[in-house]
C-alpha cells in the first residue's frame, strides 16, 4: 500500500531518539499528531466522567464513560480490518475530522436526558481511536525507516504519558471555569489540528487489491497470523499476562494508599510518579531495544514492574515512590516491545489488521484484571495479594528470556547440524 521509506543509517547510532525521529518528516508528523490528539483525549477522559458526575450525581454512571471509550478495543481485530481495506493516510485524515465533528454535538449535553449522547460519542470515540491506532502503526511501518520504529515507539509512549501528566489538570481546571462542552470544543480543536499534521505526510499509495475471501477471513487473518510467528505470539501472549496482572495491581492502589496512611488524593502523587518513569523509559527505549532486542527488552521490563508490585506491599513513602516509577518504567517496556515488533515482522497488507488483534489481546486483560482486582481487595489483605502478583508476574518474564534463548540457540545452528550427512 505504501511505499517504503529507508535511509541508510546506521542501525546502532545512538543520536538522541527525538533528534533522530525528527529529522524524518514521516515520523516527526506522526508523533506531533499523537501529541495533539493525546492532549484533548487525555483531557476529555477525566472531564467527562466529572460531567456524568454532575449530571446525575452517579458514580457508576461516571463509571461508564470510560468503559464506553475501551468497549471498542474488544472488536479491535474487525475494526482493524479497516486500515487494511483502504489508504491509511486518508483514514486518519477522515477519522479524525469526523470525531472533530462529533465532539463538537456535545456542546448540547446540559441536562441527564442528553447523556446518552455522551455515552454514544465516547464510544464511536473509542472506535475511531483502535482504527486510528491501527492505521498510525500501519502508517509508520511503511513510512518511516525501520531503524526509527523502535524510537518513535518510545517517543509516543512519552508523549502519552507526558500528556496524561498535564491534560486532565488543563480539562479538569477548563471543566470547572466552563463545563463539559469546552473541553469538548478544545478536544475537537485537537483532532482537527491532527488532521491537519496528517495531510502534510509524504506517502504515496495504492488502493487494496480486492480480498480474496470472505469479511469472517480477513478478520481472522491477523489472528492467524499471530500464532503462527515465532516472535510475536509470544510477546502477545505475555503482553496479555502481564496486562491482566498490571490490572489487579491497578485496582489495588487506594489499599496501598490507605497502608501508607494517606487520604485517597496521594493516589495523584504515585501516578505522577509513575508517569515520570514512563516518560523516561520512552526516551530512552530505541537504543535499548537495538541493544537488546524485543522479547529481550519486554522481559527486563516485566522484571522490573514484578519488582515495584511486589514492593508495594512495604509501607514506606519512598518506597512507593521508587515503586511507582519502576512499574511506569516497566509497563511500557513490554508495550513498546510488542508494538515495534508488529511494525517489523507484519507485511504491509496486514499491519493494521495483526496491530488491532494484538491490541485486543494486550489490553481486554487488562480491563478484566480491574475488575478482578477490585473484588479480591474487598476479600483480602492487599499486601499477599502484591506479593503473590510479583511472582507471578516472572512466568511471564521467563517465557520470554526461554523463546529467545531458544531462538538464538536455533539461529546459530549451522546447516550442517541441521541436515548432519
Amino acid at each position: 500500500m505504501t511505499t517504503n521509506r529507508t535511509t541508510g543509517g546506521p542501525p546502532n547510532d545512538t543520536t538522541w531518539a527525538l533528534v533522530r525521529v525528527l529529522r524524518d518528516p514521516n515520523a516527526g508528523l506522526l508523533l506531533a499528531g499523537v501529541v495533539v490528539s493525546g492532549f484533548g483525549t487525555s483531557a476529555l477522559w477525566l472531564a467527562s466522567g466529572i460531567w456524568a458526575k454532575d449530571l446525575t450525581g452517579s458514580d457508576g454512571l461516571a463509571a461508564l464513560c470510560l468503559l464506553a471509550m475501551w468497549a471498542p478495543t474488544l472488536a479491535g481485530p474487525l475494526l482493524g480490518t479497516l486500515a487494511d481495506r483502504v489508504p491509511r493516510k486518508p483514514l486518519l485524515i477522515g477519522t479524525s475530522l469526523l470525531m472533530a465533528a462529533l465532539l463538537l454535538t456535545l456542546v448540547t449535553v446540559d441536562s441527564p436526558q442528553a447523556l446518552w449522547l455522551l455515552f454514544a460519542v465516547l464510544f464511536v470515540y473509542g472506535a475511531a481511536g483502535v482504527v486510528n491506532d491501527a492505521a498510525e502503526s500501519a502508517l509508520a511501518a511503511t513510512a518511516v525507516d525501520r531503524s526509527l520504529l523502535g524510537d518513535l515507539g518510545g517517543l509516543r509512549m512519552t508523549a502519552t504519558e507526558g500528556m496524561k501528566l498535564l491534560a486532565p489538570l488543563a480539562g479538569a481546571g477548563l471543566y470547572t471555569a466552563h463545563g463539559g462542552p469546552a473541553v469538548a470544543f478544545l478536544d475537537a480543536v485537537t483532532f482537527a489540528l491532527a488532521a491537519v499534521l496528517y495531510l502534510f505526510l509524504h506517502v504515496r499509495e495504492r488502493r487494496p487489491a480486492p480480498p480474496a475471501d470472505g469479511r469472517r477471513g480477513r478478520t481472522a487473518e491477523g489472528v492467524r497470523f499471530l500464532r503462527a510467528h515465532p516472535v510475536l505470539w509470544p510477546l502477545v501472549l505475555a503482553g496479555g499476562a502481564t496486562m491482566l496482572c498490571a490490572g489487579l495491581n491497578g485496582a489495588l492502589v487506594y489499599a496501598v494508599v490507605d497502608g501508607l496512611g494517606h487520604s485517597p488524593a496521594y493516589s495523584g502523587v504515585l501516578y505522577a510518579v509513575q508517569g515520570a518513569g514512563s516518560v523516561a523509559l520512552g526516551l530512552c527505549a530505541g537504543p535499548a531495544l537495538r541493544r537488546l532486542g524485543e522479547r529481550r527488552f519486554a522481559a527486563y521490563g516485566i522484571v522490573l514492574l514484578a519488582g515495584g508490585v511486589a514492593l508495594r506491599a512495604v509501607p514506606s513513602d519512598p518506597v512507593a515512590w521508587a515503586c511507582s516509577a519502576a512499574i511506569g518504567a516497566g509497563l511500557p517496556a513490554l508495550l513498546i516491545a510488542a508494538l515495534t515488533a508488529v511494525q517489523r515482522e507484519t507485511p504491509g497488507p496486514l499491519v493494521g489488521r495483526v496491530t488491532a488483534t494484538a491490541n485486543t489481546l494486550v489490553f481486554t486483560p487488562n480491563v478484566i484484571g480491574l475488575a478482578a482486582g477490585a473484588a479480591l481487595v474487598e476479600l483480602f489483605d492487599h499486601r499477599p495479594v502484591l506479593a503473590v502478583l510479583g511472582l507471578v508476574l516472572l512466568v511471564p518474564a521467563a517465557g520470554l528470556f526461554q523463546s529467545t534463548a531458544s531462538a538464538e540457540r536455533t539461529a546459530s545452528r549451522s546447516p550442517s547440524d541441521a541436515n548432519p550427512a
